[in-house]
């Protein structure tokens, strides 16, 4: 890899910059997404949610945790857990985005004083991190296996990366790059054998390399990943496959373990491959998400069934009421359906996206951008509570929304996704553009040939089914546009210059020399469907979901309605209502037992069936406490 000069990225910034695959991404400069479902939360995303994020880390110490580390404070002065300051280097990173969204000088002044912050923690070989070295802490790199070192400085590079592709090289890049050089000289192959216990270093180190150029820190993720599986971290009572260290990642079969870690690592796997042409790690990558899609994912794009250890469960272990679904998780499991996408062009990755994008990301933040989800359950048996606006949560395994927890790690993590979100609509192939997400928003970009197109893209998705895409600008000459067509969306049809023509499910693709004023509308039915699950799936059986377009339903209750005793008629079609789906249901009158197993039972009472009102499940637990379920038993 050849050194680069780097500088503001001219597209206005992009998360993942392949130098080879399928398709070409385009940057916040390229895609702007200006109205409807995303822009809305968009905006309260840099409205409120970065401000809030920021107070929080500097009521409770963790921005001043760099400051303290620059007079020598050791471990009684420190706040927060050990991983906090990757907490700080999130929201840096989000902020970097919103600059490349939005140009706003306040946010790069902010982004410029974080960095300041941030310097006065670094040592003069490089090293940075506020939770060890210091008087009475633990001794450098003591402890891989949850000392969260790497971790930390995967997330400082991330953020360096997206400050330079949205304003240029500057200071953090320059603390990046020695904290880079640091983490080369301490574990490359003349170094200190080691892996971080949470994987998250090896795509960032990737991401560096593309920006910079420096082949050793392409070399150095590669090193990373080639020594995962090999047990060389301590044993942990959950095991090795908690920390990804089970088995070499080539000959896994799926995805395991700690949901987050295990998604971060194949990101990291998937970016080697691509930038050292190694097509056997990808294809293998590739294999495992495909299996973890097909036996070990909620019908929401979740991921992870497992609470005492974050984790992935077993094939066809998805409990809706112990479903964890870590809104972490759903964000790393975007940026490795993203990578697939980019490197293979196939398109059912970006129907992954779509479905965890409305049904996790969507679901997780608060309305003012001021509370959220760290699990994403899909059944609350027990009535949410309203927690305090001014306190932290100690539990984060379930529950409502809260204002933050002892472990906020998600609410950075939703913010830098939506602030760099236009990144993730739409491609260059070979030829022309590809749409994979639809949204309200302007494309304003170049072909690969240097041609200039511009498209504005205007729809009600996902709650109207028509997008309508229409040349603004182009130098002239045929070029193909292809949309994407979800995996549901059978009867979809498309309306091109040439006419009206069925569009299967999968990429329909429109050749045409377009002109200034052609449109291309796509006509996608959202009708509301009844979901049934694999019959492996033992805790769903005799259950059905609801589904309309890309967005799951549920039931909520807000008053005394026992959610546990509803039966849904599958016999009758779901039909739209304002605002969300009504089904046949009724609500069944089992009775008290001394002793909850029997004989046969009896047909329990019940009311007659009647209409029950459903509403998307990322509008669940915004109208109070509530208890809610997704998955439906059937009379």
């Amino acid at each position: 890899m050849t050194k680069a000069s780097p500088g503001t990225d001219p597209t206005g910034g992009r998360p993942v910059v392949p130098s080879r695959g399928a398709l070409r991404p385009l940057g916040l400069g390229e895609v702007r997404v200006v109205d409807g479902f995303w822009a809305t939360r968009q905006r309260v995303n840099g409205g409120a949610t970065l401000d809030h994020g920021r107070s929080w880390m500097d009521k409770l110490g963790w921005t001043g945790n760099f400051t303290a580390a620059r007079a020598g404070a050791g471990e009684v002065d420190r706040r927060g857990r050990e991983f906090s300051d990757s907490e700080v280097y999130k929201l840096v990173e989000a902020m970097s985005w919103e600059v490349g969204r939005t140009a706003s000088t306040d946010r790069d002044r902010e982004v410029a004083e974080l960095t300041e912050l941030i310097a006065l923690a670094q040592a003069p070989d490089g090293y940075l991190g506020t939770a060890f070295g210091g008087p009475g802490q633990r001794p450098r790199h003591s402890d891989l296996a949850s000392g969260h070192e790497l971790y930390c400085t995967g997330h400082l590079l991330q953020a360096a990366v997206a400050r330079t592709r949205t304003g240029g090289a500057g200071p953090l890049l320059d603390i990046a790059r020695r904290a880079a050089d640091h983490v080369c000289d301490t574990f490359g192959p003349d170094g200190t054998w080691g892996i971080c216990g949470h994987p998250n270093i090896e795509p960032a180190l990737v991401e560096l390399a593309r920006l910079t150029g420096e082949q050793r820190y392409l070399d150095q993720a590669g090193l990373f990943v080639r020594r995962r599986g090999h047990r060389s971290l301590p044993q942990h009572h959950f095991g090795w496959a908690y920390y990804s260290d089970d088995v070499p990642v080539r000959d896994a079969t799926v995805l395991r373990g700690h949901a987050v870690r295990a998604l971060y690592l194949a990101c990291g796997a998937v970016d080697v491959a691509v930038e050292t042409g190694d097509d056997d790690l990808l294809a293998a990558v590739a294999a495992q998400f495909d299996r973890t899609l097909a036996r070990r994912t909620h019908l929401t794009g979740g991921m992870g069934s497992r609470h005492m250890d974050e984790a992935f469960g077993e094939d066809f272990v998805l409990p809706p009421d112990r479903a964890y679904s870590e809104t972490c998780a759903g964000v790393a499991a975007v940026m490795l359906a993203w990578r697939l996408l980019l490197a293979t062009g196939v398109s059912r990755y970006a129907d992954v996206i779509e479905r965890i994008l409305y049904n996790v990301v969507a679901t997780a933040v608060s309305d003012d951008g001021r509370a959220f989800f760290y699990a994403n359950t899909l059944h609350q048996r027990v009535r949410t509570v309203d927690v305090p606006t001014d306190e932290q949560q100690l539990g984060f395994g379930g529950g409502p929304r809260a204002p933050w927890f002892e472990v906020s790690c998600c609410l950075p993590n939703v913010a830098r996704l939506l602030a760099s979100l236009s990144a993730y609509l739409v491609t260059a192939d070979d030829e022309g553009l590809r749409i994979h997400q639809y949204a309200d928003a302007d494309v304003d970009t170049r072909l690969p040939d240097g041609r200039r197109v511009a498209l504005r893209m205007r729809t009600g998705y996902p709650d109207d089914g028509v997008v309508t895409v229409r040349v603004t600008a182009t130098d002239g000459g045929g070029f193909p546009l292809t949309l994407r067509v979800p995996e549901w969306a059978t009867g979809a049809v498309l309306v091109t210059p040439a006419g009206r023509r069925p569009a299967p499910p999968g990429p329909v693709t429109v050749r045409h020399a377009f002109v200034v004023g052609d449109e291309v509308r796509l006509e996608l039915p959202l009708r509301p469907r009844f979901t049934h699950p694999d019959p492996r799936v033992d805790a769903v059986r005799g259950c059905v979901a609801v589904e309309r377009g890309p967005v799951v339903y549920c039931a909520e209750a807000l008053a005394d309605e026992d959610l546990d005793t509803l039966r849904v008629d599958p016999g009758s079609l779901p039909v739209d209502v304002d605002g969300g789906v009504l089904v046949r249901a009724r609500f069944t009158a089992p009775g008290e037992r001394a002793w909850p197993y029997g004989p046969t039972p009896r047909r329990a009472p019940g009311a007659p069936l009647t209409g029950l009102r459903l509403l998307p499940y990322h509008r669940w637990a915004r109208r109070g406490p509530a208890t809610m379920r997704v998955w439906l038993p059937v009379t």
